[in-house]
């Protein structure tokens, strides 16, 4: 069954492991953001080995709960960029997370040549990746990148992955790259397309930008992605995210989308914080 089918009925939108998700110490106000999750019939959860404490957060839920981690798609990722390192942090991850497998376990933030040569090389992360597939530890592996549109697409094209995760926002349909390389890359090899950056990480909630956080998603939703993805850090957020997935996660309408962009072009080389210097001044 291809990804995208099965994802169907998880539906389009699915909790980030950022926001609350990655701090220490904030365990009441993480399980808060999870069960609102729960409860609001998100059934997508993202996180990675790096998020501080979000697989533990995670953890101590799916504990408790084990029926509702068995209804819910888990993922998580390494940034390792060697085998061996790669199968350590799968094991913590699972440990950490309180399960015997993960759904998607992905290759975390690919930034440039030396990843790409280091995870496919002999004894590269790769190598991993593909046995714990075959294992059955994880389900399907995938790939993550923010820094670099052409490196991203490179692994995409190369690499037996199911899915790819990447910036998906107004910054990102003004400045090209993910959008018009990547993504078609990946729907070219049926790979799923996982959106993230959606919000900017809340800096284009800006009075001098349009839209609301609903707005955005919906800006995203308007490109061929499988998920959208965004880190929530109140019962309040989760609700937004909840009322776009209840409202069928439906597109924002060309024309919007249209307005958005524009108004984002001034700024959308200042607002792409999240890419390589060298990528800015090369595009």
């Amino acid at each position: 069954m291809a990804l995208d089918t099965l994802l169907e009925k998880y539906g389009r939108i699915g909790l980030g492991g950022e926001g609350v998700l990655r701090t220490v110490g904030r365990g009441d106000e993480a399980r808060e953001v999870i069960d609102e999750a729960l409860e609001q019939g998100i059934g997508y959860f993202d996180s990675a080995r790096v998020y501080a404490d979000s697989e533990r957060y995670y953890g101590s839920v799916w504990r408790e709960r084990p029926e509702e981690r068995a209804r819910i798609f888990q993922t998580s990722k390494s940034a390792s960029r060697d085998r061996d390192g790669a199968l350590r942090d799968l094991e913590e991850s699972l440990g950490r997370l309180e399960t015997d497998h993960l759904d998607l376990w992905q290759i975390h933030d690919v930034r440039n040549r030396e990843d790409l040569q280091a995870i496919s090389g002999p004894n590269g992360a790769l190598e991993a990746f593909v046995q714990a597939r075959e294992s059955g530890k994880v389900r399907f592996i995938g790939v993550t990148g923010h820094h670099n549109p052409a490196i991203l697409t490179e692994a995409v094209e190369s690499w037996p992955v199911d899915t790819v995760m990447l910036p998906v926002n107004p910054v990102e349909a003004v400045l090209g790259g993910f959008l018009t390389s990547t993504l078609p890359a990946a729907r070219a090899r049926n790979i799923a397309v996982i959106a993230m950056k959606i919000l900017g990480g809340s800096h284009y909630l800006h009075p001098a930008l349009p839209g609301s956080a609903e707005d955005l998603i919906r800006f995203a939703l308007s490109f061929d992605v499988t998920v959208a993805i965004v880190g929530c850090s109140s019962r309040e957020e989760v609700q937004t995210l909840a009322g776009v997935k209840q409202g069928g996660a439906v597109p924002a309408e060309a024309k919007k989308v249209a307005h958005i962009k524009k108004v984002f072009e001034p700024y959308a080389r200042k607002l792409a914080f999240y890419r390589g210097r060298e990528t800015l001044e090369s595009g």
